[in-house]
C-alpha cells in the first residue's frame, strides 16, 4: 500500500457560540432539549460493537426536576466484565497495528461530528444529565471535547515525530507502541469533554479500552458513544460497562492483562484503586500505568492592591458557575482587609442578580446540583455555618429539594482560616472567606499552601508585580495551575494543560502531550550498518 509522511490538519480551538437570544443555535438547543426531555431512552452496556440488556436496571432524572425521568440505563454483571476485558483483548490485535493515520482520522471525524450534527445534541444532553447552563455545555460537551479530539491526533503526530539522533553508521529509531493489555477508563460526572477524553486519548494511540462512566453521566456518555461508533471507533476497542463500581474495578484490576487506569474522581477512590493495584502487582504482565485527577480546595487570593470589582467577579465566576462542581471551582478566598468591604458590596450585587433554575430557561445562571447525596452534604455544612460562632453566612444560604437539587450560592465569612469549610472540598455552590491584614501577605501565602492536602488550582490577584513574585514563590507547589489576575477555572486544551498535585492527582496534564505519554511504550531500535568484525579495541593494540 503507498506510503507516506503525513500532516493532520493544525488544530485550532473550537470556537465558542454565543446561544444570545434570537441565535440559531440557541433555537437548534432548545428544540433538541426538548424533544430528549419528552422522550426516554434506554442505555445497555456497550461490548464487542453490541448493545447487552441485562435486565438490572437505574433510572436517569435530571437533577434540576428529579421526578422525572429520562430513561433507563442497564448494570453489569461479573461476567459482562470479563467479557469487555476478553473482547478488547481480541480487539487489540488489529487496533494496535492500524496505521496511525487511520486512527487519526476516526477521531478527526469525532471532532467534526461534534461540531456539527450532534453540537446540539451532546449540548442538549449534558444540560439534562448534569444540569448544566448551555453556556457551561456548550464550553464542556462541545468545544472542550472537540479541542481533545483535534489536539491530541496534532499531539500524538508530534510524539511520533520525535526521534534520537543517528549516524552515518548506525540509525536509531524510537517507535511508539501502545500498552501490552487494555486501559481502566474511570469518568466523572461533571464533564462530559473529561468523560469522552479518558477513554479516546488511549484509545487514539492504539489502546483498548474498558470504559466506565459516572452513573449521574450515562445519559450523555451514550451521545458519546453513538459518536465515537459513527466516527468509526471499531468494535471491542472501547467497551462500556456500568453498575457496581467496587465489582467492576475489582474485576478489572483481577486481571493479569491491567494495562493502566485513568481516572477523575473522588481523591478517596483513587487512593483504594492505587492500593488495589499494588496488592495485585505480582499478578500484572507490566507495571501498569496510574494516572489520575482527582480533588481539589482551590483558592483565591488578593493582594490590598488588587481590583475589587475584578476579585468579585472571579469569585462570582469561579465559585458558582456549574454550582461549583468542577475541580477547579473557587473554594476558599483570602481578601486583604482594605479591599473586603468593596469586594464585599460587589459580590453580594453579583449573586443577587444570579437567577435559579432550569437550564431549560437560558437566561439562568445557577441549576442544580447533580444529586441528593450532594445536596444533603451541602445543607448540612450550611446549617453548621448557621450555628457556629466563627462563622457567618453572608450571602445565600437557603435549598430545596422539592423538585431539584437546588443550593443558593451561598457566601460563608470566617475569623478562623482552618474553619472546616475552609479545608473541606464540598464541591458545590458554597465559598468561604477569610479576611487577613493588609501586611500580612507572606503570612497568608504560607496559611494557604498549609491548609489544604490539595494541590489542583489557585489564583493570586495584586498590580503590586512584587506581591506577585513572592507569590508564585510561596505558593509553587500549591497549584497544578496556577492563575494571576484570573479566576481558577477555565483551563483550555493546547493553551493551558490541566492537571494537580499533592491530593490533587498525578498531574498529567490533560490537555498536552504529557498525558499522551502515558498511554505508550518506546521501543528503541538500533540498526547497525555494518557490523563489526573482530572483537580488539585499538587499546588492546
Amino acid at each position: 500500500m503507498g506510503k507516506g509522511f503525513f500532516e493532520v490538519p493544525v488544530a485550532v480551538n473550537e470556537p465558542v457560540k454565543s446561544y444570545a437570544p434570537g441565535s440559531a443555535e440557541r433555537k437548534e438547543v432548545s428544540e433538541t432539549y426538548n424533544k430528549m426531555y419528552n422522550s426516554t431512552v434506554e442505555v445497555s452496556l456497550y461490548i464487542n460493537g453490541k448493545d447487552i440488556k441485562t435486565g438490572d436496571t437505574g433510572t436517569m432524572s435530571p437533577p434540576h426536576d428529579h421526578k422525572h425521568v429520562l430513561g433507563t440505563y442497564h448494570k453489569a454483571e461479573k461476567k459482562h466484565v470479563e467479557e469487555a476485558i476478553s473482547t478488547a483483548l481480541e480487539a487489540r490485535k488489529k487496533w494496535s497495528v492500524m496505521p496511525w493515520e487511520q486512527r487519526a482520522a476516526i477521531f478527526l471525524r469525532a471532532a467534526e461530528l461534534l461540531a456539527g450534527p450532534y453540537r446540539a445534541k451532546i449540548n442538549a444532553a449534558t444540560m439534562l444529565a448534569q444540569s448544566k447552563t448551555i453556556h457551561q455545555a456548550e464550553i464542556d460537551a462541545a468545544c472542550e471535547l472537540i479541542d481533545f479530539l483535534r489536539f491530541n491526533v496534532q499531539f500524538m503526530t508530534e510524539i511520533y515525530a520525535e526521534q534520537p539522533e543517528s549516524t552515518s553508521d548506525a540509525w536509531n529509531r524510537l517507535e511508539y507502541r501502545p500498552l501490552e493489555g487494555f486501559i481502566y477508563a474511570i469518568t466523572p460526572f461533571n464533564f462530559t469533554a473529561i468523560a469522552a477524553n479518558l477513554p479516546a486519548s488511549a484509545a487514539m494511540l492504539g489502546n483498548v479500552v474498558v470504559w466506565k462512566p459516572s452513573d449521574s453521566q450515562i445519559y450523555s456518555a451514550k451521545v458519546i458513544m453513538d459518536v465515537f461508533k459513527e466516527a468509526g471507533v471499531p468494535p471491542g476497542v472501547i467497551n462500556v460497562v456500568m453498575g457496581d463500581p467496587v465489582m467492576i474495578t475489582d474485576t478489572l484490576l483481577a486481571s493479569p492483562d491491567f494495562s493502566g487506569i485513568h481516572f477523575t474522581g473522588s481523591t478517596h477512590v483513587f487512593k483504594d484503586i492505587w492500593q488495589k493495584i499494588g496488592t495485585n502487582i505480582h499478578n500484572y504482565k507490566t507495571y501498569p500505568r496510574i494516572v489520575g485527577e482527582t480533588g481539589g480546595k482551590d483558592f483565591i487570593v488578593a493582594h490590598k492592591t488588587s481590583n475589587p470589582k475584578q476579585v468579585a467577579t472571579a469569585i462570582a465566576r469561579g465559585a458558582f458557575e456549574f454550582q461549583g462542581q468542577k475541580c477547579s471551582a473557587a473554594s476558599r478566598c483570602y481578601i486583604s482587609k482594605s479591599i473586603w468591604k468593596d469586594v464585599s458590596t460587589f459580590l453580594k450585587a453579583d449573586i443577587a442578580s444570579f437567577k435559579i433554575g432550569s437550564p431549560e430557561d437560558m437566561s439562568n445562571f445557577i441549576t442544580a446540583v447533580i444529586h441528593e447525596g450532594s445536596f444533603d452534604k451541602l445543607a448540612s455544612y450550611i446549617d453548621q455555618a448557621k450555628k457556629d460562632s466563627d462563622a457567618e453566612i453572608i450571602a445565600g444560604g437557603n435549598y430545596d429539594k422539592s423538585k431539584g437539587y437546588f443550593i443558593e450560592p451561598t457566601v460563608i465569612k470566617t475569623n478562623n482560616a482552618k474553619y472546616s469549610t475552609m479545608c473541606t472540598e464540598l464541591f458545590g455552590p458554597v465559598v468561604t472567606i477569610y479576611v487577613f491584614e493588609d501586611d500580612a501577605w507572606e503570612e497568608t501565602l504560607h496559611l494557604v499552601d498549609e491548609t489544604s492536602e490539595y494541590a489542583l488550582t489557585g489564583a493570586v490577584f495584586s498590580e503590586d508585580r512584587y506581591a506577585l513574585e513572592t507569590a508564585v514563590k510561596i505558593l509553587e507547589n500549591a497549584a497544578g495551575n496556577f492563575y494571576i489576575n484570573d479566576k481558577p477555572t477555565g483551563a483550555v486544551v493546547g493553551q493551558q494543560p490541566f492537571g494537580g498535585a499533592r491530593a490533587s492527582g498525578t498531574n498529567d496534564k490533560a490537555g498536552s502531550k504529557l498525558n499522551l505519554y502515558r498511554w505508550l511504550s518506546p521501543r528503541m531500535v538500533k540498526e547497525t550498518f555494518v557490523s563489526p568484525t573482530n572483537y580488539r579495541y585499538p587499546f588492546l593494540g
